[in-house]
């Protein structure tokens, strides 16, 4: 069950191949360049491989506004390259995950223009219409701030459009069930050139009835069941990551009952309540939304994760505690957006404190759930304010001191490598971190390593045990006869833990062990944001493991 389930213990890496490597003399990345870095990753630990979208595209929202699902944009590449790369990533052990972007098209879509042209085109009911502007056009919109509404006029089709998102990505009409059969074609598609999974693009509007009629959405839930049947019909372990910021009362509606639906989707609550531990130092609200998301079904599974290619939504938080985040994290407006988030990388955010940032990724990895890392925050990258909206987060990858960060050897045009400032390409690359023992890169390889080691949090099962101090977090797993306890302060101020365990206690990471006292009780000195690994016992957990489930 372990090998079939390989995306319960798995590692994902996060990229664009635009921002990761190039190899073209037009300034971008493209898959060759990005083959050519795959060692990296096979060397950082990396077992599962996410694509922001590639396919063809305008580029006027980062590629999620595609004109054509069945090819790859020219800048990037050709499907030869694709079907190059992804065996090149099977041979090394590593699966790929590609975006699937189908709540809406570019309008620039030959579906799109088609449907504007001929109002008895089979692609007019494909998207969203309606004769006169709604009532409810100016509500509903994505970018706050930045988007005016979710109606626009189309002069030629002589109508209105609905798009959630910007006005040059309409919405496809996904209760139209040729729209249903094309999603599945897509998906299909890709698959057969060597697509292990897809990370599913705004899962809660895609499955949402549209209309100028509709009041209030009703998700239609058995669409998520089509798309799981089509991937085990044509690849059995292919799965499905939902990008679904939704309540802990509507889970298991994704990931259904029985598990039937979706095989993964990202902890939005963990995410939000972990951003605000770090800034306040009280993990109440973590362990309570770790509580929270605890039900799943046993092949369904989190994905957790720091920073993605977005903002970082704090939506769900109270007007406090998002407060509260804002003033640690993003006190400038600046670094704000769409009044909900804050749209830097993590290390600005944490001071590039390095404490800081290692007790953030040791709670990475040590949450309930598959760890979900993003590129280049493995170095420490910073971001660009000066760029628009979350483009200040999306910038190339620094590989080396070389010009341009060893990214591109062009001149002029492309992305802008980070180049002043203490994140600049000649402080935080690739390069210098391999050569220092003790730089964040190789501490993460050890951590990553470490990490794949202690399958009980990814298949067992969690609880967070209660302590005195409202700062340190203290979580244990089990899992076929083996426990495992993880300690995090999020003070910056040392705290010593008393608790009743074991006999003994393994550090995993270090030499620092614990044996109780005549009591059995342990006494764990954390230092200002410190952390601990332990597993409980000696390291011949191994040979004690059990074969099976609850024995």
């Amino acid at each position: 069950m372990i090998n079939d389930l390989w995306y319960k213990n798995a590692i994902v890496y996060c990229l664009s191949v635009g921002t990761f490597q190039d190899s073209n003399d037009d300034g971008v990345g493209d898959f060759q360049g990005l083959g050519r870095r795959m060692d990296y990753l096979q060397g950082l630990g990396v077992t599962a491989l996410w694509l922001m979208p590639f396919q063809t595209s305008p580029g006027k929202d980062g590629g999620y506004d595609i004109a054509d699902y069945y090819n790859v944009d020219p800048r990037y590449g050709t499907l030869g390259d694709f079907v190059e790369f992804t065996h090149a990533a099977h041979q090394r052990g590593m699966r790929v995950m590609i975006d699937l972007v189908v709540n809406h098209t570019s309008d620039r879509h030959p579906w799109f223009r088609d449907a504007c042209r001929n109002p008895k085109s089979k692609y007019r009911d494909w998207y969203v219409w309606s004769k006169t502007r709604p009532e409810n056009a100016d509500e509903g919109m994505v970018f706050p701030g930045v988007q005016k509404s979710t109606w626009t006029y189309e002069k030629t089709a002589k109508a209105w459009y609905f798009h959630r998102f910007f006005q040059f990505q309409p919405d496809l009409n996904t209760s139209n069930p040729y729209v249903q059969a094309e999603i599945l074609k897509i998906m299909g598609f890709w698959t057969q050139l060597g697509v292990s999974g897809f990370r599913m693009d705004a899962v809660p509007f895609v499955i949402a009835t549209k209309g100028a009629d509709v009041k209030k959405p009703k998700e239609q839930f058995d669409m998520l069941r089509g798309f799981r049947e089509l991937l085990q019909w044509r690849r059995g372990d292919a799965v499905i990551l939902a990008e679904a910021n939704v309540l802990p009362r509507d889970d298991m509606e994704y990931f259904g009952s029985d598990g039937d639906r979706l095989q993964m989707m990202f902890n939005f609550q963990v995410n939000q309540h972990l951003f605000h531990a770090l800034a306040s130092g009280d993990v109440r609200s973590l362990a309570g939304a770790l509580k929270k998301t605890r039900p799943r079904p046993a092949t369904a599974q989190w994905a957790q994760f720091l920073r993605n290619h977005d903002e970082l939504d704090l939506g769900r938080l109270t007007p406090s505690q998002r407060e509260r985040v804002f003033a640690e994290f993003g006190p400038d407006k600046a670094m704000q957006l769409y009044d909900r988030g804050i749209r830097r990388r993590l290390a600005p955010m944490l001071r590039n404190d390095r404490r800081r940032l290692e007790l953030a990724y040791s709670l990475l990895f040590t949450l309930p759930g598959t760890p979900v890392l993003r590129y280049g925050d493995e170095i420490g990258m910073g971001d660009d304010l000066s760029l628009p909206e979350r483009e200040c987060a999306r910038t190339p990858m620094q590989w080396s001191t070389e010009p341009y960060g060893g990214f591109t050897r062009i001149r002029s045009g492309g992305k802008s490598v980070i180049s002043d400032g203490p994140f600049g390409f000649a402080h935080v690359n690739v390069a210098q971190q391999r050569r220092d023992p003790g730089s964040l890169l190789n501490w993460m390889e050890r951590v990553i390593r470490m990490r794949k080691e202690i399958p009980e949090v990814s298949w067992g099962d969690f609880e967070v045990l209660p302590l005195d101090d409202n700062a340190v977090l203290m979580l244990r797993y089990t899992w076929r006869g083996n426990a495992v306890l993880f300690l995090h302060n999020l003070s910056d101020a040392p705290v010593e833990v008393d608790f009743a365990g074991p006999a003994q206690l393994t550090n995993v990471l270090s030499e620092d062990h614990s044996r109780p006292d005549e009591q059995g009780h342990h006494q764990v000195m954390l230092e200002p944001y410190g952390y601990r690994w332990f597993r409980e016992g000696g390291l011949g957990y191994i040979l004690d493991r059990d074969e099976v489930d609850g024995v």
